[in-house]
């Protein structure tokens, strides 16, 4: 594992657009040190241009010279409303844990609120708890759809085999219910919700016991989000954790 960073040298880190060539061509070896990607699945230097050039985010965490993390997103329009949608986004291991994660978040969302933009939509993987915790505990995301097996199998070691199945998170910028989760604020959860408890998906549990949890996950989601209800929270209590649900209620999309 990778020494950590001092805690210092966070205050050097500059977030800005990428720039040319050499830049798009360190987000692949981003790729590489992040989720230990073989070639085949690294998106290459030329997709970070395109969205740099033609209206998407390619924004890179810069220590120095050297590019520590980054996001990248293309331009989408669904029923008549454009957004982005974030396809990647990645810190280097000796850089993760220190907040950039979220500092490049916000990045992508003044970013897009500069442009009229007011929804940023991503997927990530249900199984993984910090995300999971990121996602909903620090940004205020809501999640709307659970897609199966996304992009098929891939060789990231972090995937184990499983199929990788994808939750859909929108990121709705100025909804009372964002500006609440970035300002510190706890929304309370309506006297209708449910919760799911995330099993367990750690590379010491066996692989059928990770794919049979995957699979009951898989199945209460769907029922649920089919059901009219949304992934509105995440909560841990001792070694449990799991999402919480509820039916749409003021404020979550609502921008103010």
């Amino acid at each position: 594992m990778a020494p950590a960073v001092p805690l210092s040298s966070e205050q050097h880190i500059s977030i800005r657009p990428m720039d040319g060539m050499e830049e798009f061509l360190q987000a692949e070896q981003v790729q590489r040190e992040a989720w230990g990607y073989r070639e085949i699945d690294i998106a290459p230097s030329s997709i970070f241009s395109v969205a740099r050039n033609f209206g998407g985010q390619a924004i890179g965490a810069f220590d120095g010279k050297r590019m520590v993390g980054y996001a990248l997103s293309f331009g989408s329009l669904e029923e008549g409303h454009a957004h982005f949608h974030s396809h990647m986004v990645a810190v280097i291991p000796e850089y993760q844990n220190r907040g950039l994660g979220k500092r490049i978040k916000l990045a992508q969302r003044d970013d897009a609120l500069s442009r009229g933009v007011d929804q940023i939509v991503w997927t990530f993987d249900p199984l993984q708890i910090r995300n999971a915790h990121f996602n909903f505990s620090r940004l205020g995301g809501v999640g709307v759809r659970y897609l199966p097996n996304l992009y098929g199998k891939t060789s990231s070691p972090l995937h184990g085999g499983l199929p990788t199945d994808r939750l859909l998170v929108e990121w709705n910028l100025n909804s009372q219910h964002v500006l609440d989760v970035l300002s510190g604020v706890c929304p309370a959860f309506s006297t209708d919700s449910v919760s799911i408890q995330i099993p367990r998906a750690s590379s010491d549990v066996p692989f059928e016991m990770r794919l049979d949890g995957q699979s009951r996950l898989r199945n209460e989601l769907m029922r649920l989000l089919e059901d009219g209800y949304l992934v509105t929270g995440f909560e841990a209590v001792g070694d449990k954790s799991s999402y919480i649900l509820e039916r749409t209620k003021t404020g979550l999309t609502e921008t103010r």
